[in-house]
Parts: C-alpha cells; structure tokens; sequence
C-alpha cells in the first residue's frame, strides 16, 4: 500500500484505516448537500434554484465555528480524560439528525403541504441543512485532531494524505452509489436514501471513535481547574508566530482553486461542446488529480521536503492548469482541457495536503491546541471555497453578459469571455497567494538550516 508507512507504534495501519472512516462519511454528506440534493431538489422536487442555494450555503455558514469547536475540543473535560471522542460522537448526532429530518423537510419544502404556515417548509429545510452542516464541521475537526494527536511528528504528512484520499474516496463512492439509488425518484425512495445515509453515519463514524482515544482518569483537581477561554487561546494562536499567515494563505490559495468549481463543466459544454458524458469525466479529472496530489505531498514531505515549499509547488502547477484551460478554447483543443482539469486537481491536492501538515504541524502555543488550529485551518478553507464559488458565479455571469452586450467591443464579444475572466483572476490570486507564501517559506528555510548547523556542532568546535 502506498501508505504503509504512515503509521506508527502509537497508531497502527489497522486503527488509522479505521479513524480514516469519520472521512468517508463526511465526504458521504458532502456529495449528498452539494451535489445529489442540490439536482433532486431543482430538477425533481421543482424548488427555486435561489432557495437551492442558500440552503446548499448554510452549512458554508457555520464553517468559521470550527476554530471555536476545536478549541472546546483542546479543553474539554471528564472524568474519563476523552477530549476529541465526545466531539466525534455529538458530530455524529448532528449530523445524523440533520439527515433524518432532511427528506420531509424538502418534500414540504417543494409544495407538497396541507398544514401549516408556508414559510415552514423553508425553515425546517434551513434547519436540517445547518444541522448537517454543523454535524461534518464538528465531526471532521475532532477527527483530524485526534489523529494528528495520535501520529508521530515523522508520519504526521502521510497520515494527513491517507485521510484526505479516504475524503476524497468516500466522495467519489457517495457519489455513484447515491446516484444509482435514486435513478427511478420518488418521494419514498428518496426518504429511504436519505436516512440511510444517516444510519451509514451512525454506523461509520462509531466505528471510527472505537477505542481510539485512551482512557485518562481526571481527579476533581484537574476538573476544577478553570479552562481557558476561546479568546485567550485565539491570541496565544496569533500570537506563536506565523500561524495568522498560514491562515491567511490558506484563504487566499482555498478562493484561488475553487471559484472554478462550478464553472468547469458549463464551460466544457458551452464553449467546446463537450456531451453530458463528457463533462462527467471532468470531476473524474479533477478527482485522479487530487488523489496524485495527496500520495506525492505525502511521499515527498515524508522524505523531508519543506511543507511550505510543496504548497508553492501546488500554486505554481495551479497557475499553469488554468493557462491550459484558458487556451482550449481558442486552440479548440478537447485534450487540452481536460489535461488542465487534471491540474488544476493535482494542484489543489499538493496545496491542501501540505497547508493541513503545517497547520497540524504547528506547536501548541499557550492555551491554543491542535483542536484550535485544525479548526481554524478547516474554517479558513470552507469559508473561501464558499464564498470563491459564489464569487465565481456571479463574475461569469454579469462580465459575461456584459461582453456579449459589446461592452468591451466586438473582439471579446463572446460566451467564453466570461469564464476567462474567471480564470484569470484565479491566476492573480494563485500569485497573491505565493507572494503571502514567501515568508513563511524563508523562515522554514532559516530553520531547516539553522536546524542542520546545529547538527554539524560538536564539543570539538567549542573554545576551551
């Protein structure tokens, strides 16, 4: 396996297979809200393509949560010593509880009600997505903290690989299981689908949290210690040196990658007049990308290499996939595109894996533990990825519609104008990124030199 060697005395390939499963099922809810649901909900169930999306946005909502859910992670307390598992476990409830209310909720949602108010069907749908929402942000930030508490410093970039390919696996597999369940839509069928998926959570995620964190017993000393508060364990974050940059960039690099992500397909199809077949294998595309990215950041931060340098590596491939998707247009060039899905996957797979190790990688400053970055770095993430999509949307279609009106004249009166646009400003960003990245990669330089120095002294070299 390519991941044999990420684990450790302390967390053996058996157990962290099995920690890896809370990934499968939030990637599981992930293709359930932002891509099953979201045609079911349009196509079948005739619900507005605006409500869609604000119900497809609130659990974008409660992304900046998780900084605050990882730092209750860090501090909390019980007399059996379990931190992360209580955090795994209430994810779990939250998430599946969203799921299993999910189903009627839509169904009032689409019209089908004799009783009561109108606005029910939009509230209980809101409900149901942000319980979800909020059920993956607290599942997903414990799990990664337990993990990152388990591994050694020397396993820690694979074990960050290992669980994203489980991710992105447990996406890919929703993915076709979920659409050949609900070929033949019915209402039925749909409730069965649906909270089934929240048994599968149940089910997934309990096996996961099985035996993984020891039993510490706490004496009532330690449980009247006063915990510290989320504020104080923010400042001691920023305050530990270049934890608000890493933040930063990952904001900077999450908006840069994903304000294509739903511009991709359309794109092939109006411009290159790609079948609906065809622009199915672009998510394949994209997806084999990504999975190369994960097993090469982990491979190679395994051997050594500076996290900070691999997430350059990923923007700059980032910024030579967009050219190539740019210039498949006017080459008319089908492969093309589809090698600059790839990319744009591979890229994103680099920078992801290697902002995660550095954001596991980080000492704990004061009050603020592992639970608190990863939760920060997962808020950084989401937050831009939502925001970046929408933004993204919104550009291809005003500068789009705008060009075709001739308001740039006539040269770029035309479809694929407006997706460029796009494109190009994802490369802009895709070097504001590099350049928010350079200090951080002199420093690690500095140290890794520093570290290599010290290593060179001896008693020999110290005057008498």
């Amino acid at each position: 396996m390519p991941f044999a060697d990420a684990a450790s005395e302390g967390l053996t390939l058996p157990q962290l297979l099995r920690l890896g499963l809370f990934q499968v099922s939030v990637g599981m809810a992930a293709v359930l809200l932002l891509g099953t649901l979201n045609r079911v909900m349009i196509v079948e169930l005739g619900v507005p393509a605006s409500i869609v999306a604000l119900m497809i946005a609130l659990p974008v909502v409660s992304a900046p949560f998780r900084a605050l859910l990882g730092h209750k992670s860090d501090t909390h307390k019980s007399w059996i010593g379990w931190k992360r598992v209580p955090y795994l476990w209430f994810g779990s409830l939250w998430q599946m509880g969203g799921l299993a209310i999910m189903p009627f909720a839509l169904i009032v949602l689409s019209g089908d009600q004799v009783h009561g108010p109108e606005w029910a069907g939009k509230a209980l749908a809101g409900v149901a997505f942000l319980m979800t929402g909020v059920g993956m942000h607290m599942t997903q930030t414990a799990g990664l903290a337990l993990a990152s508490d388990r591994a050694t410093p020397e396993t820690r970039p694979r074990v960050v690989a290992l669980l994203y390919v489980m991710f992105l696996l447990g996406m890919a597999v929703s993915a076709v299981v979920l659409g050949l369940l609900l070929r033949n839509f019915d209402e039925i069928r749909l409730i069965r689908v649906v909270q089934g998926c929240g048994v599968a959570t149940m089910v997934l995620n309990l096996t996961a949290l099985w035996k993984q964190e020891k039993v510490r017993p706490m004496n009532a000393e330690e449980m009247a210690r006063t915990t510290p508060i989320f504020h104080e364990g923010w400042r001691d974050l920023m305050a530990g040196g270049h934890a608000g940059r890493l933040l930063l960039v990952v904001m900077l690099g999450t908006m840069a990658f994903q304000m294509q992500d739903v511009l991709l397909e359309p794109y092939g199809a109006e411009i290159l007049g790609l079948s609906v077949g065809s622009t199915t294998w672009l998510t394949a595309c994209n997806a084999m990308g990504a999975l190369v990215g994960f097993v090469l950041a982990g491979r190679w931060m395994s051997n050594g290499q500076d996290m900070f340098r691999m997430s350059a590596r990923g923007l700059l491939v980032g910024v030579v996939a967009f050219l190539m998707v740019i210039f498949a247009a006017p080459l008319h060039s089908t492969v093309l595109f589809y090698i600059g899905a790839w990319s744009i996957g591979l890229g994103a797979g680099l920078f992801a894996v290697a902002t995660l190790t550095a954001a596991m990688s980080l000492p704990e400053q004061g009050v603020a533990g592992r639970g608190l970055v990863l939760g920060a770095w997962g808020a950084a993430q989401a937050t831009a990825a939502g925001l970046s999509i929408a933004l993204g949307g919104g550009l291809r279609d005003s500068v789009g519609a705008y060009a075709l009106q001739g308001g740039f004249g006539p040269v770029f009166a035309a479809p694929a104008f407006g997706y460029s646009v796009v494109y190009m400003i994802e490369i802009v960003v895709l070097f504001v990124t590099l350049i928010a990245l350079a200090p951080l990669v002199r420093v690690s330089l500095f140290n890794a030199q520093s570290k290599a120095d010290t290593a060179r002294l001896g008693l020999v070299d110290f005057p008498n």
